[in-house]
């Protein structure tokens, strides 16, 4: 998606037309003197909205499959949990 830019001084001028462009899902970035300084995207409600737009974009991809669970890289060594042994150093 082509991002719309805007020189600084117009985004002051018509700040809120812009605010209500990127409310609307349309990124801006803004520009001083022709080069970029800042970009101003919508806030996501949800981490699961933001996700979705990321898929729906091709910008990822999912097989539909869960994770495998996490192996430890480091070796555990005895037999209790590490919430024990926080209980037993707090003792």
């Amino acid at each position: 998606m082509r991002q719309k830019r805007i020189d600084i001084q117009e985004l002051r001028e018509m700040l809120e037309t812009r605010v209500e462009e990127v409310r609307d899902g349309s990124p801006l970035v803004i520009t001083e003197g022709g080069k970029p300084v800042a970009r101003l995207v919508p806030a996501a409600a949800q981490v699961e909205e933001r996700l979705q737009q990321l898929l729906d974009s091709g910008g990822a991809s999912w097989s539909g499959q869960k994770l495998p669970p996490a192996v430890p890289r480091i070796p555990i060594r005895g037999t209790k949990t590490i919430a024990e042994l926080l209980l037993e150093d707090r003792d």
